[in-house]
């Protein structure tokens, strides 16, 4: 078997072990998998927050943690928090 033709089935055996995977659990948790971190609870407990959040924390431009009007666009959801400010 030459192995060229390992490396592909090497490949798509992997790919197909992942999408597996990413199916049991959704049929066992019966939603996708929450990687948000605006909207993952267990993320905010531990006090974890996105990059453009913490910058603008440190530089004292914006509220963003709590949904604050500082900044248009800015509703704590790291994808609406544009770091170059733009409204």
């Amino acid at each position: 078997m030459p192995a060229w033709l390992i490396v592909i089935l090497c490949a798509v055996a992997a790919v197909g072990l992942f999408v597996v995977g990413m199916s049991l659990t959704l049929m066992i948790k019966g939603h996708f998998i929450d990687s948000e971190i605006s909207t993952n609870k267990n993320m905010q407990r531990l006090g974890i927050k996105c990059a453009v959040q913490e910058t603008r924390e440190a530089d004292g431009t914006a509220e963003c943690s709590d949904g604050g009007a500082a900044l248009p666009g800015c509703t704590g959801n790291c994808g609406a928090c544009d770091i170059e400010h733009k409204a």
